[in-house]
């Protein structure tokens, strides 16, 4: 049975890397003393050692060691052993573009669906959806393909922000734009406010955080979702 927990971020304003979501990631690890880290998403460039010294540091606090996949030999081997995996945030055409390049991305779907504990934020949430075509991020690569891991059968928006009415800003909104995509796109889109989460279990997603998220379904009115509530499936069938 799939288990995930796709974060919009890494990190909420005046607390550290993941300490806000410390206490769910102990138990969506529970028994796991070891992780993969997929540092392919390189935030502002930042080098694959150095960005799994991050999330080393941060694991470090709840009791589990963190090894790259970088630095394994064999990166396909690796991930069918993984006990855990967790894909931090950057940009997600990077990310899915190592992905393809190493041709891991089978054995991630594969090793997600047998049950295998899955922690992603920002990109590495993107990468969990159908594609990552609601990605903020700027296309500075060419991935083979925006098709992801389809884990689950909608898209998110990480980051989502709502308009500001006193802002002079005159460009699109985060809306706007989802808009535009579901246009030519019949694919669900979450967006999600900082701070918040999907828990996923099996074929069920359930928003978790403090804050509601802006839900997008292409021929409905667009609607707030409840922090605790569960999403309806109305896209393609689960894989």
């Amino acid at each position: 049975m799939r288990k995930l927990i796709l974060a919009s971020t890494s990190t909420v304003h005046g607390k550290p890397y993941l300490s806000y979501l410390f206490d769910t990631l102990k138990i969506h690890f529970k028994g796991v003393s070891e992780i993969v880290f997929i540092p392919y998403a390189r935030p502002s460039g930042l080098t694959h050692d150095a960005y799994t010294e991050v999330a080393r540091k941060a694991f470090a606090q709840i009791d589990i060691k963190v090894k790259g996949l970088h630095e394994f030999d064999d990166p396909i081997q690796a991930i069918n052993e993984a006990k855990g995996i967790f894909t931090g945030g950057g940009n997600s055409f990077v990310l899915l573009n190592d992905l393809y390049k190493i041709k891991v991305l089978p054995e991630l779907k594969k090793v997600i669906l047998n049950g295998t504990p899955y922690f992603g934020t920002s990109a590495g949430s993107n990468i969990a959806g159908v594609n990552i075509m609601n990605t903020n991020d700027m296309p500075i690569v060419y991935p083979p393909s925006f098709d992801a891991l389809g884990m689950i059968p909608i898209n998110i928006n990480p980051h989502f922000l709502d308009p500001d009415p006193t802002s002079k800003h005159m460009g699109e909104t985060r809306e706007t734009r989802i808009n535009e995509y579901q246009f030519y796109n019949k694919i669900p889109v979450i967006g999600i406010r900082e701070g918040s989460w999907l828990e996923v279990n099996g074929t069920e997603i359930i928003l978790r955080g403090d804050l509601k998220a802006r839900w997008f379904v292409t021929g409905e009115k667009t609607i707030e979702v409840a922090t605790n509530s569960k999403l309806n499936n109305t896209s393609k069938s689960w894989n």
